[in-house]
């Protein structure tokens, strides 16, 4: 057993030496695809990770039991499906840990793996250590490196996972045969996979060949292309992808019969790093920092310009706008320094998708997110008087919200959705 070396604030550090028994790192589940490729990025890096996909009721109430209930809904989800793992018995505790995300900023998000470890010390399990998922150096793991090409295989593969979200999820609701959408999907995700488990597909020229390989293979599904109900799904960004998170959202959908659009993560990731650079600009900061986080902003210009222009080629797919250009459709309504609850990106993300047929818009929210609430009720009517087609609903996850209530306010919306498509 790995020695226990903590660091001087008393937190427990993910050292070398655990990385040499091969400890194995859980991570939660998010964006179903993205992660299932990315994981192999890391494996091939040395690490040994295993993908959370836990779920069912009683996983936010074992959150709830550790974590109180006015923290953000994702938290005592997470913590609860963490804990529910350990207590399975699959895994040794002396030779698992944990990840988490720490986004800065104004979310707390980066309180989570605090309130984590005093949850999984309360619940029995006081010697697993935690590792900080973050850009700006917050916590440090001796046992985690991540060089820069470890960094742009990461990349590359949130630009394969968004190639592949996006056109699948135009292409399924039309098959003609059932089931040929997801079979290629699993056979795309496979192929990476494999490809990033050896270390390849990361570079520029291989990105664009793949991106454009996704997209024709995605083009030849025979499909009849009928009016449907074109939804957008936008908000906090682990609702939008986790399917413990948002109760099987896009299965929902599926059943109703309509097609559905989710936002990128890249351009999620690129929206966040404009943020923080945007707050150097205008508060100033560290000049060194500043620099990295300019490097970093052109790189993420450049690879969503990568997936875009790749998806722009294929006139069948609808391709998502560049930042940029979402950060002028925000002018008038938000400021665009203000990122606080996915800030100025969700009215952006309304007018954008408005404007391309997706006029039906989910916004899913945690509870005990007020940024997020303050965001979409500060933005909406503006939004609306802007795009009048507009037909949006807030929907609201937290472990005492039922999810035929949820299912109910969508259908209500879906509902005017029809009557306008029939109109």
């Amino acid at each position: 057993m790995a020695k226990l070396v903590y660091d001087k604030t008393g937190r427990l550090v993910f050292t070398k030496e655990m990385k040499k028994e091969e400890y194995t790192i859980l991570i939660p589940m998010m964006a179903k695809i993205h992660f299932n490729i990315l994981k192999n990025v890391f494996v091939h890096y040395g690490y040994k990770c295993v993908l959370l996909d836990t779920e069912g009721p009683e996983i936010a109430q074992v959150g709830l039991k550790y974590v109180h209930n006015d923290i953000c809904y994702p938290c005592s989800l997470i913590t609860g499906q963490m804990l529910a793992t350990m207590e399975s018995g699959k895994y040794d505790p002396n030779k698992v840990a944990m990840i988490i995300t720490q986004s800065g900023g104004g979310c707390r998000d980066s309180n989570y793996i605090n309130l984590m470890r005093k949850a999984f010390e309360r619940a029995g399990y006081p010697d697993v250590p935690f590792i900080s998922a973050n850009t700006w150096n917050m916590e440090y793991a001796p046992g985690i490196f991540l060089s820069p090409v470890t960094l742009l295989s990461a990349a590359a593969a949130l630009v394969y996972g968004d190639a592949l979200n996006l056109v699948s999820n135009q292409v399924r609701p039309y098959e003609v045969e059932k089931g040929a959408t997801d079979a290629l999907l699993n056979e795309w995700i496979e192929k990476l996979g494999k490809g990033f488990s050896k270390g390849k597909g990361i570079s520029v020229s291989k990105m664009k060949k793949t991106v454009s390989e996704i997209c024709r293979t995605f083009s030849e599904i025979e499909i009849k292309k009928v009016p449907k109900v074109k939804v957008a799904i936008i908000g906090e960004l682990y609702l939008k992808y986790s399917v413990p998170g948002n109760n099987h959202l896009e299965e929902f959908l599926t059943e109703q019969d309509c097609e559905y659009f989710i936002p990128t993560v890249l351009g999620f990731g690129a929206y966040k790093t404009n943020g923080a650079l945007e707050d150097l600009r205008t508060y100033g900061g560290n000049p060194f920092k500043r620099l990295i986080m300019e490097i970093v902003m052109k790189y993420y210009f450049f690879i969503e310009d990568l997936l875009i222009s790749g998806i722009e080629k294929w006139p069948m797919f609808t391709a998502p706008e560049r930042v940029n250009d979402l950060k002028k459709r925000a002018k008038g309504i938000i400021d665009t320094t203000n990122s606080m609850g996915e800030g100025w990106y969700l009215a952006a993300e309304m007018l954008e998708l408005a404007e391309h047929g997706y006029e039906n818009i989910i916004c899913v929210q945690p509870f005990g997110c007020l940024p997020c609430h303050v965001a979409v009720k500060g933005m909406l009517n503006k939004v609306r008087r802007i795009n009048p087609k507009i037909n949006s609903v807030d929907i609201e996850y937290d472990p005492g919200a039922t999810k035929v209530n949820q299912e109910n306010r969508i259908k209500l919306m879906l509902s005017v959705a029809r009557e306008n498509l029939q109109e």
